[in-house]
């Protein structure tokens, strides 16, 4: 039988040790129940309300056996049908409880889980670049689902049933002592061994439910980067290769997790025989106070029903007590993220400040810079660059030059080691990231469309322009025409990363989008190294109309787009060699540059 998806879940999130430590960590959940507290108290209450009421259920199942000798005296004269009425009463009233029990703690829990994962997706996108360098994408995407989830099932039914076993637990230990000390005791006398043996096997069960769980990471990433590298699984015929890889991971995903699941077995069933094993041992033990007229038929009711609650309750703790783990792993997890440094930049859509508007002078100063995980490798060393306002500044060399890495510190993705970066003369640390970036547009090689409309695709370069607007990129991008030929037209849906339109079509979508953010700085990554002759006219035709009146930094592969730069720079091993217009470079005997249009290859 299919195990149930929330048991999945659970499963998935390793578990860890409960220690002062990782309950400090765990408080995090209830800054975000707080703003619910009204709701999370009255949930609370009608916890201790249904633990009540379900321990009267013996009590009053005593009287009615008692009563079967005839009506009882007291100040209440209970008789047999009087009696039922009122169990029937508690448990219709129990129905009440248990109701507003499971409502009020699910809404506590869906919106308190709401809000962590608002507060933990706008840390994710608010981190810095060497960030998402270091982690799976896989990896990002399952503090969000998995280890969330795990966080609200614990909100929404395992801290109510920790409390509720809590509650049950002394009242029971209560409830028993008052009919007999003697059989308490003798029921009490197993409880070590429980512990002894709950110690044991939690140990090994946790480090094998881990292995477990690290297969299936393992399997999940085969999934992520064969459906990544789809084109290539296809390219090459290698279906039945990746069909192997992933079977073999599950199988041992199988293996392991039988092999839990049978110590897990063994364990709740000794844990079964032993809490039950103890209640036989109570109930012979009753039997012989019964013949001496020490207990009644009803007292040794209530004991038997109110000892498998206790019974009950510490099986169930078992359980909870993994889940406890796995909710303190979760945690863990998640505050990790939270407690990591994000980018400072802004969470909202800030108007662009006049104390910040650029005009285009752009000025790198002995820049000098390594990766940081790769610090061991200077990529960059010692470039200096200067760009005046509205100037194009074509960047060449062969691949692994550095090129790219300059775009990616001119948008401040990375900070150099040394060296500085100016702004029309004010230093790049000056300026809030917001401010700058709103006033810079890249236009890459490998485009990215996201899975929405054309519309929605150019309209990401400034969210919420109108119809009129985007239509308007469109045509300086040279895309209106191929637009309008679709029968959605601008509402035609690109598809995954926009694999429904062709190279050249993106990368005219990829031009619009930055047309219509209208940049101050352009960055132009190689953006017509992979189209064909046709495709390029069209594309270069419209970074023409992209670059007028803006500064531009190029990145080039192919001639045709920079020998009409106002100055290029030749990079190679991360230094400029030569700098100079395409007339002086192509002078130099023996130059980079003279070497490099001789051959006419231009990679990045």
């Amino acid at each position: 039988m299919a195990r149930p998806r929330e048991n999945v879940n659970r499963e998935e999130s390793p578990k860890a040790k409960i220690n002062k430590e990782s309950i400090k960590e765990a408080l995090m959940i209830f800054k975000y129940v707080s703003p619910h507290k009204w709701t999370f108290l009255g949930g609370l209450l009608f916890i201790a309300l249904s633990a009540a009421n379900t321990m009267t259920f013996p009590f009053l199942l005593k009287k009615l056996i008692d009563s079967a000798h005839g009506p009882l005296g007291g100040v209440f004269p209970w008789s047999p049908d009087k009696i039922a009425l009122i169990m029937l009463a508690l448990q219709a009233l129990q129905m009440f409880f248990s109701f507003f029990r499971v409502y009020l703690f699910t809404s506590v829990g869906e919106n308190a889980v709401a809000d962590m994962r608002k507060d933990i997706y706008q840390r994710i996108i608010m981190m810095p670049m060497d960030f998402f360098a270091q982690r799976r994408v896989g990896e990002l995407s399952s503090r969000i689902t998995a280890d969330v989830s795990q966080i609200q099932d614990a909100v929404t039914t395992v801290f109510a049933e920790i409390l509720r076993g809590i509650l049950t637990l002394i009242t029971c230990l209560v409830l028993i002592l008052l009919i007999s000390q003697k059989m308490t005791l003798l029921m009490l006398s197993v409880v070590p061994v429980i512990v002894v043996i709950a110690l044991v096997f939690s140990k090994f069960i946790r480090k094998l439910s881990r292995q477990a769980q690290d297969q299936l990471a393992d399997s999940g990433t085969v999934v992520q980067e064969t459906l990544q590298g789809i084109a290539n699984v296809k390219s090459f015929s290698n279906e039945w290769y990746e069909i192997n890889r992933y079977n073999n991971s599950i199988r041992n995903v199988v293996s392991l997790a039988i092999r839990s699941g049978k110590y897990r077995g063994l364990f709740i069933s000794t844990m079964l025989f032993s809490v039950f094993g103890a209640i036989v041992l109570v109930v012979w033990f009753g039997t012989g106070q019964m013949r001496q007229h020490l207990l009644s038929d009803g007292d040794l009711m209530a004991f038997v029903v109110y000892t498998a609650f206790l019974g009950g309750t510490m099986a169930g703790f078992a359980d909870l007590y993994s889940q406890l783990q796995k909710t303190l792993g979760a945690t863990q997890r998640v505050r990790e993220l939270l407690k990591e440094t994000s980018e400072d930049v802004s969470a909202s859509n800030v108007q662009l400040q006049d104390e910040y508007q650029l005009k285009g002078n752009v000025s790198m100063q002995h820049i000098k810079f390594s990766y940081p995980t790769r610090s061991e490798i200077t990529v960059i060393k010692d470039v200096s660059i200067e760009a005046e306002i509205g100037e194009q500044i074509a960047i060449v060399g062969p691949s692994g030059a550095g090129k790219s890495t300059l775009v990616s510190l001119l948008l401040r993705f990375y900070e150099p080691d040394s060296g500085k970066i100016l702004f029309d003369g004010r230093e790049a640390g000056t300026i809030p990231l917001t401010q700058l970036r709103k006033q810079m547009a890249l236009v890459p090689q490998d485009i990215l469309l996201f899975g929405g409309t054309i519309y929605e695709n150019i309209a990401y370069g400034k969210p919420g322009s109108t119809l009129d607007e985007v239509k308007a990129a469109a045509r300086s991008a040279n895309a209106h025409d191929f637009i309008m030929s679709f029968p959605d037209g601008y509402e035609t849906v690109v598809g995954e990363r926009g694999t429904k339109l062709s190279g050249g079509q993106r990368q005219r979508v990829a031009i619009a989008r930055a047309i219509l953010k209208d940049p101050v700085i352009l960055l132009l990554d190689e953006a017509t190294s992979s189209l064909d002759s046709e495709s390029e006219a069209l594309v270069q035709e419209a970074l023409d109309n992209l670059m007028k009146n803006r500064t531009s930094f190029v990145i080039a592969h192919r001639l045709s787009t920079i020998r009409k730069a106002d100055k290029i720079i030749v990079m190679e091993d991360g230094m400029v060699k030569e700098s100079g217009t395409h007339e002086e470079l192509i002078t130099i005997s023996e130059g980079l540059y003279r070497n490099l249009n001789k051959l006419q290859l231009f990679e990045s």
